[in-house]
């Protein structure tokens, strides 16, 4: 019998849009950008925050019902409901349509979310 060959996973690439993600996550205490075998990542320990879509062109962010769907109902060309990993329901961002703004708001609300109390208490000590 013969093994069966490995499924091949194609890796991601960031979109030049990556980088306003890039940006904008990276000013969060605690967050870290890995790179895996399907495209980056932004974590706060061993959460998921966000991450680079197979379309290479959307962020896939875990974020709260409610937030998600006034947003998706308010401008469905940048956000959308997604599949996330593990079947959870995330939120597709389109980054070539969302401003700089909107998206480090999306992603700080995921923060809050995620990080831990005392990470969240020593960001808003003076």
């Amino acid at each position: 019998m013969t093994p069966m060959p490995r499924q091949i996973r194609r890796v991601r690439k960031p979109s030049v849009w990556f980088e306003l993600a890039h940006r904008a996550a990276g000013s969060l205490p605690g967050v870290e950008e890995r790179i895996t075998a399907t495209g980056p990542e932004f974590r706060i320990g061993p959460k998921l925050l966000a991450w680079l879509d197979e379309d290479g062109v959307s962020l896939l962010v875990h974020i709260g019902a409610d937030e998600r769907g006034m947003l998706t109902e308010a401008e469905p060309r940048t956000f959308s409901d997604a599949v996330g990993r593990r079947g959870r329901t995330a939120m597709r961002v389109h980054l070539a349509y969302v401003d700089v703004g909107s998206l480090k708001r999306i992603l700080e609300q995921s923060w809050r979310e995620r990080a831990p109390k005392r990470l969240q208490r020593l960001a808003c000590a003076p």
